[in-house]
């Protein structure tokens, strides 16, 4: 049977218009930089989606539906995915591991950073969307990566990057603007978790995490005693909770110090809509408790 001409344009059209590389993604703020740097060409699914804890998931045999046909998944790294291994072991495409080709902090260093690829005792730090800088080199990392998975579109992808990278050059100064409001002997951020070392080494803060590079490390009496000497010894302004963690021990810290709580902060990039709103609304939080 011969289909009609204006069934075969649509079908055509509808071909024409679809999205010529997969790309399956395990950290929402991966999600945006993949569209982005993607554009048209490329169709994110997006695994975790706004509400997942990227140090928890885990992929159900849903989520490796949706990913069916993915040349690539694109994760976080440095050990942030707990369950990478697994999710190696059986999918498809290639998996790339973005922040393992920018420069790292260690958990315990405070910003002093390593590249010179040797092994350390300290804990890497995964949290390295939290530096413009290093997201601007995971824009040219990722769309290398599409130019090799689509090696027709490497141009756009390329052009897609540079364009990206302008924007995050605006919201950088925007950025240092801001902050320049509070004063250097204030620039102590307090935080509920070590999520935020990228940030205090690019922007000259210093870090007081409540508990460790994940939400499950809290500390115990003894520690809490100390970081509540250590509060009130160096007159920390505030204290900032996370959206997506617990804030009972914090308002006890805060009830305990008399030091106020900020605004809630987002650390891992989920509930919100893009990176730069993320960065946005973390440096607005940071600005109104400090200046």
């Amino acid at each position: 049977m011969r289909l009609p001409l204006s069934l075969l344009f649509l079908l055509g059209s509808s071909w024409l218009n679809a999205a010529e590389l997969k790309v399956a993604t395990l950290h929402p703020l991966l999600s945006d930089l993949a569209r982005k740097v993607g554009g048209e060409t490329v169709e994110v699914v997006d695994l975790i989606g706004p509400n997942a804890d990227p140090h928890h998931f885990e992929p159900t045999p849903a989520d490796l539906q949706r990913a069916e046909g993915a040349s690539l998944f694109l994760a976080a790294g440095l050990g942030l995915e707990a369950d990478l291994p697994a999710l190696k072991s059986i999918a498809r495409g290639r998996i790339l591991e973005v922040g393992a080709s920018v420069p790292v902090l260690y958990a315990e260093d405070h910003g002093h950073s390593h590249e010179d690829g040797e092994l350390h005792d300290h804990a890497i730090d995964p949290h390295w969307w939290h530096s413009i800088d290093r997201f601007r080199r995971a824009s040219l990392i990722v769309a290398e990566a599409f130019a090799a998975a689509s090696p027709a579109h490497a141009d756009e992808f390329r052009k897609n990057a540079v364009v990206y990278r302008e924007s995050l050059d605006a919201l950088e100064r925007w950025v240092r603007v801001r902050l320049a409001a509070i004063p250097r002997e204030k620039r102590q951020l307090a935080t509920a978790h070590a999520a935020f070392n990228y940030f205090c080494a690019d922007f000259g803060f210093e870090p007081i995490p409540v508990a460790g590079l994940n939400r499950e490390q809290t500390p115990d009496p003894a520690q809490i005693a100390r970081l509540v000497g250590n509060l009130k010894s160096r007159h920390v302004a505030a204290v900032f909770p996370e959206k997506e963690s617990n804030p009972k021990l914090l308002q006890a810290i805060t009830r305990d110090t008399g030091i106020r709580s900020g605004e809630p902060l987002i650390a891992d990039g989920t509930n919100v809509a893009s990176y730069e709103a993320m960065f946005r609304h973390n440096v607005e939080a940071i600005v109104n408790a400090l200046k």
